[in-house]
């Protein structure tokens, strides 16, 4: 337990300390911002490994019992995750992670009008799934951590990114969005998505679903 609590504080200061402007800006001018980006992003990958080893080898100390309804939750939700979080990233979005913003159009919005923060929305909906259904020490502080990091991540990021705007560009672009996802249905922008990214989340949730005993050792629901 020990270090996985190791792991947490690690990752949470991987997180803080390299966003703060007097930390990231003299990195940026040496390594440029996308040195910068790539560097962030092989540390990052490294901390999850160690995090995730470490919660595989923790002790477990229950703290609920099993139910089948927790197990159905992640089944349920992760095709929404998944879909989240792969638009997220594949979209050109000015205001969260993603493809970057250049070269967004506003006539032709696309996952902003699912959610401004897609990416940390998805990362909401995993973490959460899996706290029910996993009912130990080891798993509340793990995805406990990863949502509330990820709810956090939704403001912190309006706030980051309204700074680059002026208050009439921020409402401009601000027009047909939503931060809470499928908050607005109808003004949905499927054609700007583009249907071949709904495919590809579908996809990423069945290699999750089929991946996950030989994996993670623990078989969904549905194989049951």
């Amino acid at each position: 337990m020990a270090a996985l609590l190791s792991a947490i504080v690690v990752f949470i200061l991987s997180h803080m300390i390299p966003m703060r402007p007097k930390f990231r800006q003299p990195l940026e001018r040496r390594l440029g911002r996308v040195g910068f980006l790539i560097a962030y992003s092989i540390l990052s990958l490294l901390i999850i490994g160690w995090l995730g080893h470490a919660f595989a080898k923790a002790p477990y100390v229950q703290l609920w019992p099993w139910s089948i309804w927790a197990a159905w939750l992640p089944v349920v939700l992760m095709p929404i995750a998944s879909f989240l979080i792969l638009a997220g990233l594949s979209s050109k979005n000015p205001f969260s992670l993603g493809a970057g913003a250049q070269g967004f159009d506003l006539s032709r919005p696309g996952i902003v009008t699912v959610s401004r923060h897609p990416v940390m929305w998805g990362l909401v909906l995993w973490s959460g799934s899996h706290i029910p259904v996993n009912g130990d020490v080891a798993g509340l502080l793990l995805f406990g951590l990863m949502l509330l990091l990820s709810l956090a991540g939704t403001l912190t990021m309006e706030r980051v990114k309204r700074r680059r705007y002026s208050d009439e560009e921020w409402a401009r672009m601000l027009e047909n969005t939503v931060n809470i996802p499928f908050a607005s249905p109808l003004t949905i922008d499927w054609r700007g998505i583009g249907w071949w990214r709904v495919l590809l989340g579908a996809g990423l949730y069945l290699g999750l679903l089929f991946a996950h005993q030989p994996v993670i050792g623990i078989a969904p629901p549905v194989f049951y």
